[in-house]
């Protein structure tokens, strides 16, 4: 049986709407490209093709979390809880995507042998989408230049916290906001409590 003190505890995470839900992710996930970039300048670190890949997968996620938390994309307006889980399977999608790339360069840097490094001289489709997206922001960005532009290896380790790479830290991310959006839309099955069954269907 669960205490009084863990209902109230829980009570409002179990109150956490999908409209709520999608703004929190969409505000971490770019408070973590903003910090990304801090970082990177302060440090004067070298992003990889991987790591503007995934930048450019945090630019969606954050674009779209937040379009969905707007009221025209709320639940409120919608047909309800069909909805709201597309929606989260679809940012949920996204967050695996991203967390299988952070995986794989992971892996570069860990086991450089067991995959294939990335590369400049022979590129694959993400190293050229990146290079050509790198090189037209370069020239004809509005703002920050080089945010695209990668210049580093894959398998380096720039800089740990902690013991982690970014390319670990980022998979942490992903994983956590894939878990996160399915847990708050229902996509995964969760024990209601008494008490705490007081989740409506988006409002």
């Amino acid at each position: 049986m669960m205490s009084d003190f863990s209902r109230k505890l829980l009570r409002p995470l179990y109150a956490l709407t999908p409209r709520l839900a999608f703004l929190l992710v969409g505000v971490a996930a770019w408070s973590l490209l903003c910090s990304s970039w801090l970082l990177q300048e302060w440090l004067q670190l070298n992003p990889c093709p991987l790591c503007i890949f995934q930048r450019l997968l945090y630019i969606l996620l954050g674009v779209l979390a937040l379009l969905f938390a707007l009221p025209p994309f709320s639940v409120e307006t919608w047909e309800g809880r069909r909805n709201y889980r597309v929606m989260g399977a679809l940012l949920a999608l996204l967050c695996l995507g991203g967390l299988g790339v952070a995986i794989y360069q992971t892996l570069m840097q860990s086991a450089p042998g067991l995959v294939t490094e990335c590369s400049f001289e022979d590129p694959g489709p993400i190293e050229r989408l990146v290079e050509t997206l790198g090189m037209y922001w370069l020239d004809n960005g509005p703002v920050l230049p080089e945010f695209f532009f990668a210049a580093g290896s894959c398998s380096s380790k720039e800089w740990t916290l902690f013991g982690l790479s970014l390319a670990n830290w980022s998979a942490v991310s992903f994983f956590g906001f894939g878990l996160f959006l399915a847990w708050a839309t229902r996509l995964l099955p969760r024990r209601e409590t008494v008490g705490c069954d007081v989740l409506a269907d988006g409002t």
